[in-house]
């Protein structure tokens, strides 16, 4: 077997049990579309937030911040929750004396989220034209670059958070911190140019702040080529962050 189909194969035995967990199967699938229809319901009615000075209305600011919710709920919570499982069931220790490497192990559980993040991703782009009439994306390349290093931040960041994680119980509270971060100060409610100057450079900081700014960019337009390059520098310098914690914290047996 080639490293790609042991990655398949893993994809495809994780996409199994995804089926059989219903609680993690319906967070990925319901919770963002549930997130957008109430931020869109809510987000109007902000006092003091005006979304024309950003140059942008409400539907575009919720479908935008959808992208961002899939990140989050599909990506990062739901691969959290499967490192967890996987390592406390010792599936992933023994994967380990296979023929699998460690980077194929990673990459293969993390194949389904991956999938279905895109795939919702793409209904989230359809229903953005045709329902709420936000017009067709301005830069797709720009949008594609945002949603391969969001999905490529949060895997990592997933393999990492999940080290903190006793049980897949507490695997719901450690992904806590990088939801609400991300919530209140990556731009996925409140477009960071309305913020004040020193608050707004700091939520640049922030490791989905690159990849909403690239979406929203790629799909609004507006954002020079001088712009986009310091965001995917910012998330490819998150990615490589990340990828250092993994290899130095990330856990491969269980927490006892």
């Amino acid at each position: 077997m080639t490293a790609v189909t042991r990655m398949l194969a893993l994809g495809r035995a994780e996409l199994i049990l995804l089926g059989r967990n219903r609680l993690a199967l319906y967070t990925a699938l319901l919770m963002p579309p549930l997130m957008v229809w109430a931020m869109r319901s809510s987000i109007g009615g902000i006092d003091g937030l005006d979304l024309g000075e950003a140059g942008m209305s409400v539907d575009e600011t919720a479908m935008t911040a959808g992208f961002g919710f899939v990140l989050l709920f599909v990506v990062h919570q739901n691969l959290v929750s499967a490192y967890v499982a996987r390592r406390e069931e010792l599936v992933l220790k023994r994967l380990r004396c296979g023929e699998a490497r460690d980077p194929e192990i990673l990459a293969g559980t993390a194949l389904p989220a991956v999938l279905i993040s895109v795939a919702q991703c793409a209904l989230l782009a359809v229903a953005g034209v045709t329902w709420l009439g936000v017009g067709a994306p301005a830069r797709p390349d720009l949008v594609s670059a945002g949603l391969i290093l969001g999905i490529v931040v949060c895997a990592a960041l997933a393999a990492v958070t999940s080290a903190w994680a006793r049980s897949v119980e507490s695997a719901q509270l450690v992904t806590l911190p990088l939801f609400l971060v991300s919530l209140m100060g990556s731009g996925m409610v409140v477009p960071l140019e309305l913020l004040p100057g020193p608050v707004a450079s700091a939520c640049e900081l922030l490791p989905l702040s690159p990849a909403v700014a690239l979406l929203r960019g790629g799909w609004l337009g507006g954002m020079g080529a001088h712009e986009a390059g310091g965001h995917v520098l910012a998330a490819l310098a998150w990615t490589g962050v990340a990828v250092f914690a993994v290899n130095r914290w990330f856990r491969w047996e269980p927490r006892r």
